[in-house]
């Protein structure tokens, strides 16, 4: 099979748009895992950090930990790299330098360094833009990155490079064509950022074996909450507790949430790894809690009614979602603006918010994985919800209706897809960074 490459007679693209265009012929499939060929290209750009790597996997929850890991190591004066995935608006969002998103002239610049070295190596669309990000990061001098996993962990191109501590968030069953049917096969999938001699972090609080069997296995330092590290909330502070230390009265994270704490420690647990190498403050850890921010976890926004905007795409994040919403005020009426890819779980997280929606109104998603809105609508006839249900042709006209017919006191909350948060985002003029308000 032939693969495209640039040549004279197809020259490098020149902007953005273009490059990512370009990106998506060049692998016959989206997603391929495996390590071999961005190992190659890794190799002969001799793309060797000489800073301290975090690696952030877990079913959910990896992107809250990136950002708070980078806010509070940005508080603390480093100059962070912080690469995330995937994008709601635009594709600068992955690729961050010192919490300000590289520009499309940075990246372009990096996108033409890795076309020039890969020669006719496939690369896919995620493996291209990882070793972007960290040509872009050696180039402007971090301090630091952050890298999210993809998808899995042993097999993602951030695996590629070495982590000096590696965190798992949480295991739930998620991407089984992929990463296996059990909850054990995805655990080792994830267990595959750990490294030899490195602090390896657990913030599941039902620890599944196979992390236990590859730390011990690989020589790793497992550090799992409520063992090695934990916190105890309380009223309007909680504190963290770890093998290193303590650190008390901390205010509670800006990203509101049943398991944001979960996600905070896990991110503090990360810092005590590092703590010779790069010691935070308590004023960085209290100023970086108090100002991180992140779109589309149960992000409010403001205006009448209430609009919440969550990313939640599988049965565990859905049950987190429910969680949030119970320790909400009640309110008359909740309409959900739902859109899901049709090889996710659309039952499971149909099911665990069932209780909090009273309409549903259904959006197909124009993406060749999308369900339309009469394959969801069956969907939740088949789980038999309890709201009615509605369908609409897009996100946008669903969101407008529900703005129309909804009360003043009333709950609207889009959910169900990273394109359902991103097509509502659109559909408002949000941007990225728009402040976000927390209830």
């Amino acid at each position: 099979m032939r693969f495209a490459y640039c040549t004279l007679q197809n020259p490098m693209p020149t902007t953005l748009a273009d490059w990512l265009t370009y990106f998506e012929s060049l692998h016959p499939e989206t997603i391929a895992l495996g390590l071999e060929r961005v190992a190659q290209v890794r190799q002969r750009l001799n793309l060797d950090p000489g800073f301290p790597i975090i690696t952030v996997g877990g079913t959910n929850g990896k992107g809250s930990v990136c950002a708070m890991l980078e806010s509070m190591l940005h508080a603390a004066g480093y100059r962070v790299g912080c690469y995330t995935s995937p994008h709601l608006l635009h594709y600068n969002e992955r690729v961050r330098i010192g919490k300000k998103q590289a520009s499309d002239a940075q990246l372009c610049a990096s996108f033409e360094k890795i076309e020039q070295a890969r020669g006719d190596i496939s690369l896919t669309y995620f493996e291209f833009g990882t070793l972007a990000a960290m040509q872009c990061f050696i180039e402007h001098k971090v301090e630091i990155a952050i890298l999210e996993v993809g998808l899995g962990g042993r097999l993602d191109a951030v695996n590629v490079f070495g982590s000096d501590c590696a965190v798992v968030t949480s295991v739930d069953i998620d991407h089984t064509d992929y990463l296996g049917d059990t909850r054990e096969a995805i655990a080792y999938e994830k267990a595959g950022i750990f490294r030899t001699g490195k602090v390896a972090i657990c913030a599941d609080s039902d620890v599944p074996q196979a992390i236990r069997a590859h730390a011990q296995q690989i020589g790793a330092q497992l550090w799992c909450i409520g063992s090695e590290f934990g916190f105890t909330a309380h009223q309007g502070q909680w504190d963290y507790r770890s093998l290193i230390g303590t650190r008390n009265a901390l205010p509670y994270p800006a990203l509101r949430g049943a398991f944001q704490l979960s996600n905070a420690s896990a991110a503090l647990a990360a810092l005590d790894a590092l703590k010779g190498r790069l010691p935070v403050s308590m004023e960085a850890v209290r100023r970086g809690l108090v100002e991180v921010q992140l779109a589309g976890r149960f992000q409010f926004v403001p205006g009448r009614p209430t609009l919440i905007l969550d990313v939640a795409h599988n049965p565990h994040a859905a049950r987190s979602l429910a969680q949030n919403f119970a320790g909400l005020p009640p309110c008359p009426h909740t309409w959900a603006v739902f859109a899901m890819l049709r090889d996710k779980d659309m039952a499971g997280v149909a099911a665990a918010l069932d209780p909090f929606i009273d309409t549903w109104l259904v959006a197909g998603i124009a993406v060749p994985r999308g369900a339309t809105a009469a394959e969801l609508a069956q969907v939740l006839q088949n789980t038999g919800v309890r709201g009615d249900i509605q369908t609409f042709h897009d996100v946008g006209e669903a969101l407008r209706y529900a703005c129309n017919a909804a009360g003043e006191n009333d709950r609207i909350a889009a959910f169900g897809s990273f394109y359902t948060v991103a097509e509502a985002m659109a559909a408002k003029g949000l941007k990225f960074q728009d402040s976000l308000r927390v209830p």
